[in-house]
């Protein structure tokens, strides 16, 4: 879920700390909540294929993790190039998202 839509704010709360940019990660698994570098290694760890062998970097320390995860993100352009139109999922895969069905759950959940 983007981390400006209601799903977002019932879960992690008002005071979400993103370092003030709404392009990081945030991952929740149970009642925990990682963030940058943390999240990502672990999102990868539950992907097929070799993706796994990454959280093996979750041994680097936090603060250079972190480091070079902004600093990655920080020339995403120069790496992986930028297109002038955004993406629109196609709506079968919007389906999939978890804005669409999570407010529902979370309702059932928190209530």
């Amino acid at each position: 879920a983007s981390l400006q839509s209601p799903v977002a704010d019932r879960l992690l709360g008002p005071d979400i700390e993103t370092g003030g940019r709404l392009g990081s990660v945030v991952l929740v698994l149970g009642d925990r909540t990682y963030r940058k570098s943390s999240a990502a290694l672990r999102t990868l760890w539950r992907l097929d294929g070799l993706w796994p062998l990454l959280a093996a970097l979750l041994i680097v320390p936090r603060p250079i993790r972190d480091w070079a995860y902004d600093w990655i993100g920080s020339r995403r352009y120069r790496f992986f190039g930028k297109r002038e139109v955004c993406w629109v999922p196609t709506p079968e895969l919007a389906e999939r998202f978890v804005d669409r069905f999570a407010e529902l759950a979370l309702e059932a959940i928190v209530d």
